[in-house]
């Protein structure tokens, strides 16, 4: 689950709610292979309903900031 938080995650058995999924058809091309498959996403762990509940507030990964210098020396 994209954007969850490391300690948080679903088990085998859960009950999950998903509202408003985008489904998307992803394929890959690699060393002469092609891997096909769905993907389902959602716009945050928070919009689940898992087992009839929705997720802690807690669930949602804290936000990140990275910065990059391409210009700056090593």
């Amino acid at each position: 689950v994209y954007n969850a938080a490391p300690a948080w995650g679903v088990t085998v058995g859960d009950a999950l709610g998903v509202p408003d999924p985008v489904l998307t058809q992803h394929q890959h091309q690699h060393q002469g292979q092609t891997f096909s498959f769905l993907g389902v996403r959602v716009s945050s762990p928070l919009s689940l309903v898992v087992n009839g509940k929705r997720p802690p507030g807690s669930a949602l990964a804290p936000p990140r900031l990275a910065l990059s210098n391409p210009s700056a020396p090593p």
